[in-house]
């Protein structure tokens, strides 16, 4: 309900989710149909550039330069120039069925009734504090903190937020993969991770004072006197610098072992004593049999400040975060005070995005199987799924050639590893079955209230799964998302429609920039089954161990290549990529790159392949690659990501990936001293 999907590894394109159209496509309206691009742009090369010197600048330094980035953004990026188009394309088929008043299915006029309901802000305005009075009466008439449990229920299912102290939810067993557990998480932050609130630079110094400043802001928008509501910035900094004190680094997260820790209702009191969880369970109405507890210290952390602050100091805190998390809802001046610190100052955007833009990834959010039905049925055609499908097994095939054929692993772990590629389940473009919104209720008059209901709709169907069988056919993602991911707990990799458009894939363009493209994104997606993480899981999704222990050791020295190369890339400023970080999504790509080129091969063998526009089949293949990439990110971003981003910039997933590639020098007629030829070549899978 609160949970992240625990371990769903995406593609994670720095953009995605809220992306602006380029300065070249008109922003005035909806569209009404997907424009085209090609998948591979000579436009967007700069020619001038050297291939074996910058590859990236020779494939993206034309697209760079004439595509800045947008006012209301924090990056720009071809992935964010094809959400910025499925947006409007949404965009046109929202406004067109709120206009429609006959022949609308329950979910169409769902939908139209949603996003007319958000685009109406003079009601917001007019509403005031309305939306949000009621919980905060709750928590000022708070007698005692015995009441916390039910309230931060309550909050928790209107909101699904996790500055709510902790985050709860469904999540399918580390042990046992069939099953439907209960799952604790961490919470209670305002800032985006716990580094924010330790890290002792003079940038972070003034982030955090900008941050204080932002809260006794939205405590003054509460109706605070400006002494107390500083006063009471004070107190929430204060909680949540003590909470986060014990939290994991994003790092050790990527250990799933030390995410594991099942206990029964007793065991989970017993690291909580001054929270009851009965009476928490009984406001959400659910009785789980088994926990997991993701970070006992941090549940235990928070025990120690529950019994030590003052009922007082705990209202505060709740007023900030039931704020916080409903600021989206709220009249103009809580929406701006948000902006102005989480996208203005922590991510270094100028502007804030229209309306239609936030109500259409609102509606995307809260009703993502109805709407990415409509854009399914006018977007996704039979042809580029049976492609796409085709694509993937030839990707397949290529992955079980190599392992088939590794040097640095034994033939136990060899079959184990075959068993779980033979496992994995394909899913692409949309569900087999799409979610039923029948007891949701959407009124066309009441922006605040469809959010809630639609908060409290996902929360209890979350709820509801705990005890009953994984259900292997739900998707992480909606269908519009453009983006991938596998899950390794379902062993299945997932690539939405949204993800399958051109320029992203071009069913109008050659094999080559097809390969190197979506094909790098399968490869991407299913190499994800073997990093770092992945292969800690086995066929079935199991948390279990079927390496023999010097293939452990010998995986690790593969990957050490990989994590040592990109410790050298810096991000931005003085700050390095922290490769540990970034090591599953760095082998990822680079395991991805060598398959589809192994699959690309396989689909024209035999073909007598002819240059277009001056590029050999070689070089259309690592150009469609590289242009995937091709981004625009301001510092700001740039740092952010560096502390809570798993992936690299979009320059070192380019050419960290052709440096280890011999092909890559062969076709751009590289040599041994030029950027982009490296002496020791990194290779796992």
């Amino acid at each position: 309900m609160f949970v992240r999907h625990v371990l769903a590894v995406a593609l994670g394109v720095f953009t995605v989710g809220a992306e602006a159209a380029p300065a070249d496509v008109p922003t005035q309206g909806p569209l009404q149909s997907l424009p085209y691009t090609p998948s591979l742009d000579v436009s967007a090369m700069d020619t001038r550039a050297q291939a074996c010197d910058n590859f990236y600048q020779y494939a993206c330094g034309g697209w760079q330069k004439h595509n800045p980035i947008p006012s209301d953004q924090a990056s720009w990026s071809v992935y964010g120039k094809v959400y910025a188009e499925n947006q409007r394309f949404l965009w046109g088929i929202l406004a067109g069925l709120s206009q429609k008043t006959t022949g609308l299915t329950a979910d169409q006029q769902k939908l139209g009734d949603y996003f007319s309901a958000c685009m109406n802000e003079a009601a917001v305005q007019k509403a005031g504090l309305t939306p949000i009075n009621g919980d905060l009466a709750r928590i000022a008439s708070l007698k005692d903190k015995a009441a916390l449990p039910g309230l931060i229920a309550a909050l928790q299912e209107r909101t699904l937020d996790r500055g709510f102290l902790f985050a709860f939810g469904s999540a399918q067993s580390l042990s046992d993969a069939t099953q439907v557990i209960a799952d604790v998480d961490r919470g209670g932050l305002g800032l985006p991770d716990r580094d924010y609130y330790f890290r002792d630079d003079a940038k972070s110094k003034k982030l955090r004072a900008q941050y204080v400043a932002h809260v006794q802001a939205m405590f003054g928008l509460l109706g605070d006197a400006p002494a107390v509501a500083k006063q009471h910035a004070a107190t929430v900094m204060k909680i949540e610098t003590a909470l986060a004190k014990t939290q994991l680094t994003p790092v050790e997260r990527r250990d799933p072992h030390s995410l594991d820790h099942p206990v029964d209702l007793e065991g989970l009191q017993a690291l909580t004593p001054h929270f009851d969880w009965s009476a928490y369970l009984k406001t959400l109405g659910t009785q789980p049999a088994t926990f997991n507890v993701e970070e006992p210290a941090y549940l235990t952390a928070m025990d120690a400040e529950l019994a030590t602050l003052s009922l007082a100091d705990w209202q505060t805190y709740l007023r900030w975060h039931v704020a916080h998390a409903n600021a989206d809802v709220l009249p103009k001046p809580f929406v701006t005070a948000n902006f102005d610190f989480y996208r203005k100052t922590l991510r270094g955007v100028p502007e804030q995005q229209p309306r239609w833009k936030r109500c259409v990834t609102m509606t995307d959010e809260q009703l993502g199987d109805a709407l990415g039905r409509e854009f399914v049925a006018r977007t996704f055609s039979a042809k580029t799924k049976a492609d796409v499908q085709r694509m993937t097994e030839q990707i397949e095939a290529a992955m079980k050639s190599e392992i088939e054929t590794l040097d640095w692993m034994s033939d136990a772990t060899k079959k184990k590893a075959l068993e779980k590629l033979a496992a994995i389940v394909n899913k692409i473009g949309y569900p087999d079955h799409w979610r039923d919104y029948s007891t949701l209720t959407i009124a066309r008059d009441d922006f605040a209230g469809n959010v809630a209901r639609g908060n409290v709709y996902e929360a209890r169907r979350d709820l509801a799964k705990i005890g009953k069988p994984v259900d292997r056919s739900e998707w992480g993602m909606t269908p519009p998302t453009v983006n991938a991911y596998y899950d390794p707990q379902k062993n299945d990799i997932n690539f939405p429609a949204g993800v399958l458009q051109p320029p992203l894939y071009d069913p109008k363009m050659d094999a080559a920039p097809n390969y190197g493209n979506t094909g790098g994104t399968i490869g991407h997606e299913l190499t994800h089954a073997f990093d770092d993480e992945g292969r800690q899981f086995d066929a079935q999704g199991n948390l279990k161990d079927w390496w023999t222990p010097a293939d452990a050791k010998a995986f690790e020295k593969q990957a050490s290549c990989v994590v040592d190369q990109y410790a050298q890339y810096t991000v931005v400023d003085d700050i390095k990529i922290n490769s540990k970080l970034t090591e599953g999504e760095d082998l990822a790509d680079l395991g991805g790159l060598v398959l589809a080129w192994i699959a690309w091969k396989t689909e024209t063998e035999g073909q007598k392949l002819q240059p277009v526009a001056g590029l050999t089949p070689e070089q259309r293949f690592f150009i469609g690659n590289a242009q995937w990439a091709c981004a625009n990110e301001r510092p700001e971003q740039l740092r952010a990501g560096a502390l809570t981003d798993p992936h690299s910039p979009p320059e070192y997933r380019v050419n960290g990936l052709v440096v280890n590639m011999p092909q890559f020098k062969e076709a751009f007629h590289c040599k041994d001293g030029d950027k982009m030829v490296k002496e020791q070549q990194c290779r796992v899978w």
